[in-house]
């Protein structure tokens, strides 16, 4: 880091407050033993290089969390059920992006320790810098409403196996005091927000491997299809009511959100990450988001198409929690395959919901100058608040609201893109930092590459798509 942003670095750590506040804040002596750790394996082979990074993975897996929402879920939901394994190749090329944008973002901001949102502004421009900030405050709320939609039908569905009548209203209330309480939480109770950090973790994963072994018992049909349901990039029509663009639209824009982009140098920059931890963040990257996610999204996919696609009962937008949690009961039995199901899905959206709040007050913080820990901080967490109205505005699409939502966030991603792709080729911010030779060529290519497709996508399917869909909305 040059001395001048080092100094912007100080200054601006001073002013907000230390950072976006962690479970547990590394010590100065176990960051200086880390550092040390990591340059020695910079010269070691793959696999033992490997092995040392795994006992650092972390900001990969916060990704991973907020990441797999109501979103993911739905458009793998969707996607399964109506077009079989023809839209499995969304999950991947969604992942290879945000992997591009994201590893961009982690160089920058691990070479030169700035605060990205005023890097963006000193050295992009102003326009770019608050169109990203504005678009994360923007997405935290709007991606709210149909994480509290899932909760509650997950929840009230639960209690109908159980023989209790819940109230979705009941539902999203008790998650927002839950989550609020969790959220604000952070940086104090390091304690009790692991074990909840790993509870949610487990149950996440417990669905994960139901599916997987579930896909085993139902078996696979046409292997065939399946494979090019991975390089085919098919786009389909319209069936049972649900067009093809959506659900790939909903799904590339649910993978990475704008919101996303902002927490995660974020956390890069709390955890005490620096130059030396840029291999390491790849690596996180790959192993903490990209193969998580990726996994888990094409084992709902196939595991939805094997059990509801072309099923006679299937409803189209009105898919009810009940159905989908078919993927798993031909392994656990109806019962307790919705338990299970429920249980998951609670989890993705209560880690969701509480990371949410958790950026949105962060956000709040760099825009207006709150201290990071302060009460405006805090009441910053709780913009998100009106979206436990989300439990009771659609109470028969719980899942499909996922959908709109999601593209509607994804046309706020492109100007924060483009941001960082000029930051990838700034002197005056980057140093001897910037990308160079055959690599920095082709990774600035693909950014711009990917960028382009995202942004032309969009306009497409607003010139083309977006006034009929809303004509069938209203």
């Amino acid at each position: 880091m040059n001395q001048e942003n080092q100094g912007h670095a100080r200054e601006e750590d001073e002013r907000w407050g230390g950072g976006l506040p962690m479970v547990a804040p590394p010590s100065p002596e176990k960051l200086a033993e880390e550092r040390k750790t990591l340059v020695e394996l910079e010269h070691q082979g793959f696999a033992a290089r490997t092995r040392g990074y795994w006992k650092f993975v972390g900001p990969g897996y916060m990704q991973s969390a907020l990441t797999l929402g109501s979103g993911s879920v739905a458009s793998a939901l969707f996607g399964g059920a109506v077009f079989g394994y023809r839209l499995l190749w969304v999950a991947p090329v969604a992942m290879l992006l945000g992997m591009i944008m994201l590893a961009a973002v982690s160089h920058q901001t691990l070479s030169t320790g700035l605060r990205p949102l005023d890097a963006m502004r000193r050295y992009a421009g102003a326009p770019f810098a608050w169109a990203w900030a504005g678009g994360a405050l923007i997405a935290c709320i709007v991606w709210q409403f149909p994480q509290f939609s899932l909760a509650g039908a997950v929840a009230v569905d639960m209690g109908k196996v159980l023989g209790l009548t819940l109230k979705p209203w009941w539902v999203g209330v008790a998650v927002l005091v839950w989550a609020g309480g969790v959220s604000m939480s952070y940086g104090s109770s390091a304690r009790w927000i692991r074990g909840y950090e790993k509870m949610l973790k487990y149950m996440v994963w417990m669905v994960v491997v139901c599916l997987g072994l579930s896909v085993m018992k139902t078996g696979v049909s046409d292997w065939g299809a399946l494979l090019r349901g991975f390089y085919a990039f098919e786009i389909p029509g319209e069936q049972n009511g649900v067009r093809g663009i959506d659900i790939v639209l909903g799904g590339l824009a649910a993978a990475v959100g704008v919101n996303m982009v902002f927490l995660y140098p974020h956390s890069l920059l709390a955890k005490g990450w620096g130059r030396e931890h840029r291999r390491l963040a790849r690596f996180d990257l790959f192993t903490g988001m990209v193969l998580p996610f990726t996994l888990a999204t094409s084992l709902l996919v196939i595991a939805t198409a094997n059990t509801l696609h072309l099923d006679p009962s299937f409803a189209g937008k009105s898919l009810s929690v009940e159905q989908a949690a078919r993927t798993i009961a031909s392994l656990l039995g109806m019962t307790f395959g919705r338990v299970i199901f429920n249980l998951g899905i609670l989890a993705m959206a209560l880690s969701t919901i509480t990371i949410i709040m958790l950026t949105a007050g962060f956000v709040c913080s760099e825009i207006f100058g709150f201290r990071v820990g302060g009460w405006k901080y805090r009441l910053g967490m709780l913009v998100t608040g009106p979206a436990v109205l989300g439990t009771v505005l659609w109470p028969r699409m719980a899942v499909w609201v996922a959908i709109p939502t999601s593209i509607l966030c994804g046309f706020l991603l492109p100007a924060a893109y483009f941001g960082f792709i000029l930051l990838q080729r700034s002197r005056p911010y980057l140093g001897d930092d910037v990308p160079r030779g055959f690599r920095g060529k082709v990774w600035f290519g693909a950014m711009i590459a990917g960028t382009s497709f995202l942004a032309c996508f969009l306009v497409w399917y607003a010139v083309k798509r977006l006034p009929v869909y809303l004509e069938k909305i209203f």
